[in-house]
C-alpha cells in the first residue's frame, strides 16, 4: 500500500517522520534513557496531524489498513536508522571542538542530527 502512494507523499512522509524524530530528541535532550518509542510516536502523530499536508492525500481506507501501519512502521524504522548512523560532517566535529573549547565544555556526539543539537546548544550558550 505505501508503494502504491506518489513519490510526493512517499517524500513527505519520510520528512515528518525525519522531522518529527530530530524534534522529539532534541526535547529530551538526545538522553537515551530517556527516550520513548511512544512517546516519540504520539509526537510524530501530532506533527502530521497538525503539519504535513501528505495525511490528506492518502485514501481513508489506506490509513485505516494494517498493512500500511505495517509499511509505516518499517519506514520509521529505516529512517531512525538512517538518522542515528549518519556521522557528523568534518565542519561539525571542527566548529562543536571551537565551542566547546571556548565555554569549557565536553558534549559528545554519535551522528549528524546530534551534532547539529550540540552545536546550536552550545551557540546558544555564546548568547
Amino acid at each position: 500500500m505505501y508503494k502504491q502512494l506518489s513519490s510526493g507523499v512517499k517524500i513527505s512522509i519520510t520528512r515528518s517522520i525525519s522531522t518529527s524524530f530530530e524534534s522529539y530528541l532534541a526535547s529530551i535532550a538526545w538522553e537515551e534513557d530517556k527516550f520513548s518509542m511512544e512517546d516519540f510516536m504520539v509526537s510524530w502523530q501530532s506533527y502530521f496531524k497538525d503539519n504535513a499536508a501528505w495525511i490528506d492525500k492518502v485514501p481513508q481506507e489506506v490509513l485505516l489498513s494494517t498493512e500500511f501501519h505495517e509499511e509505516i512502521a518499517k519506514k520509521i524504522d529505516e529512517v531512525m536508522t538512517k538518522i542515528l548512523n549518519e556521522a557528523p560532517t568534518a565542519k561539525q566535529k571542527t566548529e562543536i571542538a571551537k565551542l566547546q573549547k571556548t565555554l569549557g565544555t565536553n558534549y559528545t556526539f554519535e551522528c549528524k542530527a546530534e551534532a547539529t543539537y550540540i552545536e546550536q546548544l552550545l551557540k546558544d550558550k555564546l548568547k
